[in-house]
């Protein structure tokens, strides 16, 4: 018997995700990302929300069928990637709207804005909150409160070997893609990385590689 509170997780949580991804095409600058190499998957943002999504659908096919072991190693293994992932996008992008939103969000382009007279910069390209918080908010919760609620915690082996691998491998793959597209579109789809050389994004890379596997092995050590 599927467990009611799991399967109301989950539930919720794909159709969250889904409400927040298919929602982006309502938003001004859609049309201009979309024409851009990459499209809004340029965004570390829609990868971890892509993984999360795929995570929650993965839980529902367990609820369904609890006792079939292969597609719980997939979840737990999917799990493993989209828990840290979706952890540091929230981090860093809750901590720079907060206090330099001019580094993590793009500006308007000329002609999605009202019309000024002023010589100033255009605003900045905020998201509606309901948006905001289905892109940027509810994966992390709802990864976060299955982990702790409905899973078991990692063993030392998969902390130790699996959980590094992962994050090198992630890490590797979204800076070389990231790369791969801005070097078509001449701008990176987050401004701090448009406004440092090559050896800086290699460092915010490498720092962010490692701040998702820190965070990983603390909510590991947490969970009770």
């Amino acid at each position: 018997m599927p467990r009611p509170e799991a399967l109301f997780l989950h539930g919720v949580a794909v159709g969250v995700m889904t409400y927040g991804f298919t929602s982006l095409r309502t938003l001004p600058m859609d049309g201009w990302i979309r024409a851009q190499k990459g499209g809004h998957f340029q965004f570390l943002t829609i990868q971890g929300l892509a993984v999360a999504w795929f995570t929650m659908v993965l839980s529902l096919g367990c609820d369904a069928l609890p006792s079939f072991a292969a597609l719980r190693a997939a979840k737990r293994a999917s799990l493993m990637i989209a828990l840290p992932l979706t952890f540091v996008i929230s981090a860093v992008y809750w901590s720079l709207l907060l206090f330099f939103p001019s580094l993590i969000l793009q500006r308007q382009l000329p002609g999605l804005s009202e019309p000024s007279s002023s010589s100033t910069l255009p605003e900045l390209a905020r998201i509606p909150f309901n948006i905001d918080f289905s892109l940027h908010l509810a994966p992390v919760i709802t990864l976060l409160a299955d982990f702790i609620f409905f899973e078991k915690k990692y063993t030392k082996k998969q902390v130790q070997i699996g959980s590094p691998l992962v994050v090198l491998a992630c890490g590797t793959w979204y800076a070389s893609w990231v790369e791969y597209c801005a070097s078509y579109n001449h701008t990176f789809p987050y401004p701090f990385l448009t406004e440092n050389p090559f050896n800086i994004r290699v460092g915010i890379y490498t720092f962010v590689s490692f701040l998702a596997w820190s965070c990983f092995r603390l909510m590991n050590a947490l969970h009770p």
